[in-house]
C-alpha cells in the first residue's frame, strides 16, 4: 500500500494500532454483511454497537463525552481502512455520525455533550444531518423548515430530503428558520429526537450508488421540541456553525477519495495479472501498464495531497480554501481513476459483482456532497 512507501507523519504507532482494528473489523463485521446491507437498502444497527464496543465510531470524540479522546488522525485511519475494504455501507452513513457528533460537541452546551455524545460513541444511536430540503439544495440560507416559538418549545414543521441514516437516526442535527425574515442570521440547528411525535420517515430514496446506506425523505408536522434543543442554546447560530464545520466534513471527503483511489488501483492490478488475453496476461501490454502507471501516480498524489490535510486538522490550522481544494480535486480525480480501472476489466466491469463497478457508481456522489465542486471552486476563487 501506499503508506508503507509514503510513511506520513501522522501515521504514528498508535494510528496504526486503531487501523489494524479497523482493519479486522472491517474482516469481520463489515465484508460479510455488504450484501445483505445492498439487498435491505440500510445496515443494521448491531454493527453499529459493535463499532461502538471497539471505540472506532467515534475515535476523535473527547473520553469524557465517551469517545476515544483521539484526533482527526484517528478518524482518518478508520475511514481509510473502510475504504480499502470496499465498504460502502457502513462508511457512508458513519461519516455523516460522526459530523454530527462534532457539531454537538463543538457546538452544544454542556447538558446537551452530555446527553447525546456518550449515546453516539456507543453506537446505542445513530446520527443524522438534516440540512438539504426538496428543491433548497446548497441554498441553506432561504430554508423552508420553521421551528416557530410556543412558550418554552419550538414547533417544527417542514421537510427534508437526501437525508443519510434518515430511516435508522435517532437524533437529526436538524436545520431549521428560526427567524424567517433574516437570512443566515435566522438560521438555527435544533438535536431533534426521532422518538417527537409528528415527525415521519418517508420512503428510502433509489440511489445510483451507496446503495447499502439509507437515503431517505424526512417530514415534520408541528413536531414540538423544548427550547433547550436549540444547539448550544442560542438563535441565529445555525449558519456561522455549518459553515464553520463543512472543513471537516470536507477533509474527511479527501481521505476516502484517496482510499478509494488506491482501492480502485489494487484491485485492478490483481486483475490484470490474472486475466488472460492474446495468449498473455492483460498486464503484459504496453497500453494496460501505462494505464496503471497513470492511475497509480494519481492514487499516491492524492494521498500525499491527503496527508498534508490530515496534518493540518490535526494542526487545527486548515482553512476553508485548503479543505475546498481537497474536496474537489480528490473527488474529480476518483471518478475518473474509478473510471479508467473499470475500462481496463471490460464487461466484467460493468458487472455489479465486480468491485471495480459498484466503485464507479459509487463514486458519482463524490463530487455532490459535502458542497457541490463548482461551489468549492468558488470558495477558492474569492481568496484570488
Amino acid at each position: 500500500m501506499f503508506i508503507e512507501k509514503v510513511r506520513p507523519r501522522w501515521y504514528t504507532e498508535e494510528i496504526e494500532a486503531v487501523a489494524d482494528l479497523a482493519r479486522r473489523f472491517c474482516a469481520e463485521e463489515v465484508l460479510p454483511n455488504q450484501e445483505r446491507w445492498f439487498a435491505e437498502g440500510a445496515t443494521d444497527r448491531e454493527v453499529w454497537r459493535k463499532a461502538g464496543e471497539l471505540g472506532i465510531l467515534l475515535p476523535d470524540i473527547a473520553t469524557e463525552y465517551g469517545g476515544s479522546g483521539g484526533t482527526f488522525a484517528h478518524e482518518a485511519a478508520v475511514a481509510h481502512e473502510l475504504c480499502l475494504a470496499g465498504d460502502t455501507s457502513l462508511r457512508p452513513g458513519k461519516q455523516i455520525h460522526v459530523i454530527a457528533a462534532h457539531y454537538i460537541e463543538r457546538y452544544g452546551t454542556p447538558a446537551q455533550r452530555q446527553k447525546y455524545l456518550p449515546r453516539l460513541a456507543s453506537g446505542q444511536w445513530i446520527a443524522a444531518m438534516g440540512m438539504t430540503e426538496p428543491g433548497g439544495g446548497t441554498d441553506l440560507q432561504n430554508m423552508r423548515t420553521r421551528a416557530s416559538r410556543s412558550g418554552d418549545d419550538y414547533i417544527i414543521t417542514g421537510a427534508k430530503t437526501f437525508i443519510t441514516n434518515g430511516s435508522i437516526a435517532d437524533l437529526i442535527v436538524l436545520a431549521v428558520k428560526t427567524d424567517p425574515t433574516q437570512k443566515a442570521k435566522g438560521v438555527s440547528l435544533v438535536l431533534f429526537e426521532t422518538k417527537t411525535p409528528g415527525f415521519r420517515v418517508g420512503r428510502r430514496l433509489k440511489k445510483v450508488g451507496l446503495h447499502g446506506s439509507d437515503t431517505c425523505e424526512l417530514f415534520f408536522d408541528e413536531c414540538r421540541v423544548s427550547a433547550d434543543a436549540i444547539l448550544g442554546g442560542r438563535e441565529g447560530q445555525g449558519f456561522a456553525q455549518m459553515m464553520q464545520d463543512l472543513t471537516y466534513e470536507r477533509a474527511l471527503v479527501g481521505v476516502n477519495c484517496a482510499a478509494v483511489m488506491e482501492h480502485a488501483y489494487a484491485v485492478t492490478v490483481q486483475h490484470a495479472k490474472t486475466r488472460d488475453i492474446f495468449d498473455k496476461r492483460l498486464v503484459d501490454l504496453q497500453h494496460v501498464r501505462f494505464e496503471l502507471a497513470d492511475v497509480k501516480t494519481l492514487a499516491l498524489i492524492a494521498r500525499v495531497f491527503v496527508d498534508f490535510i490530515v496534518e493540518r486538522m490535526v494542526a487545527g490550522t486548515l482553512d476553508t480554501e485548503l479543505a475546498s481544494m481537497t474536496k474537489w480535486w480528490t473527488s474529480e480525480q476518483q471518478c475518473e481513476v474509478v473510471s479508467r480501472c473499470l475500462q481496463l476489466f471490460g464487461g466484467h466491469g460493468y458487472m455489479m459483482e465486480y468491485p471495480i463497478g459498484r466503485m464507479f457508481v459509487d463514486a458519482r456522489i463524490e463530487p455532490i456532497y459535502g458542497g457541490a465542486n463548482e461551489l468549492m471552486k468558488e470558495l477558492i476563487g474569492r481568496q484570488l
